[in-house]
């Protein structure tokens, strides 16, 4: 019966800390998924001839509750290529490139 009410007790607050943190990080997934889909429409769209298999990594920092910055760096294995910065408004759904 201990090993039953600690399970259930364990189930509740995996699911509770789970809900929060995606509360905590909305701004960010969703500025992620906005650059994501827009970065996926551009690389499909130009039609590269390397050869290198160039693989992009995002990362994303909050700036308000409708504002975050996504930085997208291109690699070929370490090697960094490129990088772009883009101002997202997730209210809005808007992105901005950052001209660096």
């Amino acid at each position: 019966m201990k090993k039953l009410t600690s399970l259930i007790l364990f189930t509740f607050l995996v699911i509770s800390f789970g809900a929060k943190a995606n509360d905590n990080f909305s701004v960010e997934i969703e500025a992620l998924k906005l650059v994501m889909e827009q970065y996926k429409e551009d690389t499909e769209s130009s039609v590269e001839l390397d050869i290198e298999n160039i693989k992009p990594s995002y990362m994303a920092l909050k700036q308000d509750e409708c504002n975050a910055t996504v930085e997208v760096t291109e690699k070929t294995g370490l090697e960094v290529v490129n990088t772009k910065s883009f101002d997202v408004n997730v209210c809005l759904k808007e992105i901005y490139k950052v001209i660096n």
